[in-house]
């Protein structure tokens, strides 16, 4: 079973692409007018209201929210973390984020509403 995903800006449309070729139901931010340049907690509120798990390396800002979140009762649809430790800016960056998000939606327990998870290879 597949799990919808938002793509944080800083990924392609391509990913999106991609995993949608394997019947994954994945959208990326850069494809729709309407969330490119929105503010964190926006897209993320978007996401949670179309009820997608957002995939964003920028963990320093989505962790605080997350907190934010579940201090004040809201639910979002999940948040997937990736570090560019562990996935690094170079030729194999889409292929490996393609297989790490494949690989986890494909996991039974991979991903759902409110849990936090770092994508890994």
């Amino acid at each position: 079973m597949t799990y919808p995903l938002l793509l944080d800006e800083m990924f392609s449309d391509d990913i999106a692409g991609q995993l949608r070729k394997s019947s994954h139901d994945v959208t990326a931010a850069v494809a729709d007018p309407g969330l490119v340049g929105l503010p964190d907690d926006q897209i993320l509120a978007e996401a949670a209201t179309a009820g997608r798990a957002l995939v964003t390396a920028n963990i320093k800002d989505f962790v605080p929210l997350d907190a934010q979140y579940k201090s004040t009762g809201r639910r979002h649809a999940g948040l997937i973390l990736v570090s560019t430790k562990t996935f690094p800016q170079d030729h194999s960056f889409t292929g490996a984020i393609i297989n790490a998000l494949t690989a986890l939606l494909s996991a039974p327990d991979g991903i759902g509403p409110d849990r936090v998870v770092f994508l890994t290879r």
